[in-house]
This record gives structure tokens, C-alpha cells and sequence, in this order.
């Protein structure tokens, strides 16, 4: 079989989207939290996509699409061995494969740090990404998307990430919101956004990205593909029209931070279900996860648990309603097998989407739970009180954002050769010299 070179440069183009994406995370991310946080934020983002490229090299992608049962791959492609430009993954170079596979990996272990925004250790975070990368992502990864995993054998759907992404980061995300805990004055002080326009910056560039992270998913420049990119397309506008409108009704305005997170909260239920529903299908997928996810992320201040950037109530309650309106909804014009209930193919399909939500968010939970408590044990996963009121940008990286600091005081002075503060010296006019 020859390389397809339609199918290889889309895949090219969607690998460049995707990886835009984690990028556009740290954008948005780094908008939603106050001051004292922005580049913390941001730079959590960014070190994973070193951090989880150098364990997908090494291990990830072989256990996740190499060979073995149902549970795990095997090793025989561990730094990636075995593989050159001219190996195939279908149609494609399986490096290239590899490569669009990685970023997937990537915005996933991102994704999480909206839980913990304002108050983690950064080196924590440090050893906590590479480690779940390998424990918890590439082992899912080969249950619903290995041709020898247990879920893919079972029929389980999920196109883009449903489950592999969404849940997995949002269960992940409340596991590390609990070992870390609340933020000070969580629920006594108002935590708004600092910045409106970059969030909604962010969001531009995560919806752009998306489209490769579902039509490219299709691993070819096809009809599938087209179909995929419109139904990317109208999930996000149904999931803002949703929000808003919950918001216009409830609270009687609708805002621009709604805007963006009902953009988020289609795209999101859109993931599993892009390459299973039709253009109809995506719209209801959208509307459905715009409302649902606009009450949804209220759930943490009944339940008392910190999820800072509400990557719960979006991201794994998003997840949840696109794996189980593929048990509805999905139709074999897209599938090219498996019918939804509403399309005639009973509950069976529904049954299996349910199940494989269960498990996967189950193990995701219990292992980056796990993970998190042995890493807060070993050097501690929180910053200290102190360093939190001073700011966790200023405390983790010594330096701020903005010119006038933290909470509105200047940061220190750099202290002079003297040895005193280098304070402005006061202006002297020519009338004071006699």
C-alpha cells in the first residue's frame, strides 16, 4: 500500500491545528483567573506539551496502539522503534499518525490544570503530567481506540476523544481538585475572569483547532471528513445558543464569558459523537450540552469542591452527554453500521456508550487520585498559604503579568548594588537648587 498524499497532508494541517490548540487552552485558561495566576496558568499549559511528548515517545504511543490484549499495548514500538518514513498506519505514515496521536495527549493532561488554577506547586505538576500521560491516558487510549482493545472490541463509540479526552480529563481534573483542595476564599470571595477578551481569544483558537481534532480524526481528505467539519461547526453554535439562552432566562443577560463556554461545551459533546450523527444530530448534540453544562457547573459549590476553571462541569459532564446521544442518535449513514434508539438500532448501542462512561471515568478518577496523593506525599502538591495570597505567578516563576503585580500592589523592587531598594529617586526642579 502507497501513501495516500491527499490524506497525509490534511493529516499534516490537522496535526498543526491540534497542537495550536493546547496554545489556545493556555489563552483561554490563562483569562478566566485573576492576576496573581495569568502566566501559572499558562505556562501549565505549555509544559505539557514537552513533559507529554517525551513520555509519548518513550512508552505512551507503543502501549497505546501497539499490539497486546485487551487491557494494554506492548512495547515493541517503545521509542518508537520499528517505525520510518515509509511505515504505514493506514493510509498515512505512521509517524505522522503518531505524531496527531501525541496531541490529543497533550491538550488532555492541559486540560486538567483548570481544576487546580491559583494554588498548585508548579514543580508537582512537573512529575504529576508525564506520569498520568503513561497511567492513565495511552492505557484508555488503547481500551476505546486499539483494534485489540476491549471497548473498541466491544463496539463502543467514540470518534475524536468523548471518552479518551473529555472524561478522562474532567474525571482526572475532580480527582486533583480533591487531593489539592479549595482555593482560599473559595466560595466567600468572587474569583471573576481577569481578562474577557482573552478568553474569548482563546476560545477562537480552540474552535479553529477543533477541526482538526475531529475532521482530522477521519484520516483522510473525504466526504467523512467534510460532514465531520460541519458537525464541529454546529455543535459549537448550537452549545453558545444553548448557554446563552439558559443565561438570558435565569439570570436575564446573557454574557460573553457564556458565550465561550457554551462554544466550549458543544465542541466538547461534538468530540465523540462528530463521525456518528448527522448535521441535525450535531445541532441537538450542541443545544443539549450548551443548557445541560451552563447548570451543571453550579454542582461544585453544592458538593464543595474547588474545580477552579469548571473543567467538570464543561468538560466531563460535555463528555458525558456526547458518548450517550451516540446511543441515540448515531446513524448508520455516518457509521456505516450501528443505529442509535432513535434510528432503529434499539438499546444495545446505548448500553455499551453507558458502560464504557462508567469504567473509563471510574479508572481515570481512582488512578490520577492515586497518583496525586503519592505526589503530595512525596513533595507536596499545594503551594503554601503564604505563596497563595502572594500569587502563584510571583511565587512559582518571580515574575508578574501585568506592571502594577499582584493584587493591584507592585511586585518588589530588584534591590540595588547598595543593598536598599531601588526606589524612583523624586524629581527635582532647577527653582530648589540655591
Amino acid at each position: 500500500m502507497n501513501i495516500d498524499p491527499a490524506a497525509t497532508a490534511w493529516l499534516l494541517a490537522s496535526t498543526a491545528l491540534v497542537l495550536l490548540m493546547t496554545p489556545g487552552l493556555a489563552i483561554f485558561y490563562g483569562g478566566m483567573v485573576r492576576t496573581s495566576g495569568v502566566l501559572n496558568m499558562i505556562m501549565m499549559s505549555f509544559i505539557s506539551i514537552p513533559l507529554v511528548t517525551v513520555a509519548w515517545l518513550l512508552v505512551g504511543y507503543s502501549l497505546a496502539f501497539t499490539g497486546g490484549g485487551g487491557l494494554i499495548g506492548g512495547l515493541a514500538h517503545a521509542g518508537m522503534s520499528g517505525i520510518g518514513p515509509n511505515t504505514l498506519h493506514d493510509k498515512v505514515p505512521e509517524l505522522l499518525f503518531a505524531t496527531f496521536q501525541l496531541t490529543f495527549a497533550i491538550i488532555t493532561a492541559a486540560l486538567i490544570s483548570g481544576a487546580i488554577a491559583d494554588r498548585a506547586k508548579f514543580a508537582a505538576w512537573m512529575v504529576f503530567v508525564p506520569l498520568w500521560s503513561i497511567a492513565v491516558y495511552a492505557v484508555i487510549a488503547h481500551w476505546v481506540w486499539a483494534p485489540s482493545g476491549w471497548l473498541f472490541r466491544m463496539g463502543v463509540l467514540d470518534y475524536a476523544g468523548g471518552l479518551v479526552v473529555e472524561i478522562v480529563s474532567g474525571s482526572s481534573a475532580l480527582a486533583l481538585a480533591l487531593v489539592v483542595g479549595p482555593r482560599i476564599g473559595f466560595k466567600a470571595e468572587a474569583m471573576r475572569p481577569h481578562n474577557l477578551p482573552f478568553v474569548l481569544l482563546g476560545v477562537g483558537l480552540l474552535w479553529f483547532g477543533w477541526f482538526g481534532f475531529n475532521a482530522g480524526s477521519a484520516l483522510a481528505a473525504s466526504g467523512l471528513a467534510s460532514a465531520i467539519f460541519l458537525n464541529t461547526l454546529v455543535a459549537g453554535c448550537l452549545g453558545m445558543l444553548g448557554w446563552l439562552s439558559v443565561e438570558q432566562i435565569r439570570d436575564g443577560k446573557p454574557t460573553t464569558f457564556g458565550a465561550a463556554s457554551g462554544v466550549v461545551a458543544g465542541l466538547v459533546a461534538i468530540t465523540p459523537s462528530c463521525g456518528t450523527v448527522n448535521t441535525l444530530g450535531a445541532a441537538l448534540v450542541g443545544l443539549v450540552a450548551g443548557v445541560v453544562c451552563s447548570f451543571a457547573i453550579l454542582a461544585k459549590f453544592k458538593l464543595n469542591y474547588d474545580d477552579s476553571l469548571d473543567v467538570v462541569g464543561v468538560h466531563f459532564v460535555g463528555g458525558v452527554v456526547g458518548v450517550l446521544l451516540i446511543g441515540l442518535l448515531a446513524t448508520t449513514v455516518m457509521t456505516s453500521g450501528a443505529n442509535g434508539l432513535f434510528y432503529g438500532g434499539g438499546l444495545g448501542q446505548l448500553g455499551k456508550q453507558a458502560l464504557a462512561m462508567v469504567v473509563v471515568g471510574c479508572y481515570a478518577f481512582a488512578t490520577s487520585f492515586l497518583l496525586a496523593k503519592l505526589i503530595d506525599r512525596a513533595i507536596g502538591f499545594r503551594v503554601s498559604a503564604a505563596d497563595e495570597k502572594s500569587g502563584v505567578d510571583l511565587t512559582q516563576h518571580a515574575e508578574t503579568a501585568y506592571p502594577e503585580g499582584v493584587y493591584g500592589h507592585q511586585a518588589p523592587r530588584r534591590a540595588s548594588p547598595f543593598g536598599e531598594r531601588d526606589e524612583p529617586r523624586p524629581r527635582i526642579d532647577e527653582d530648589d537648587i540655591e
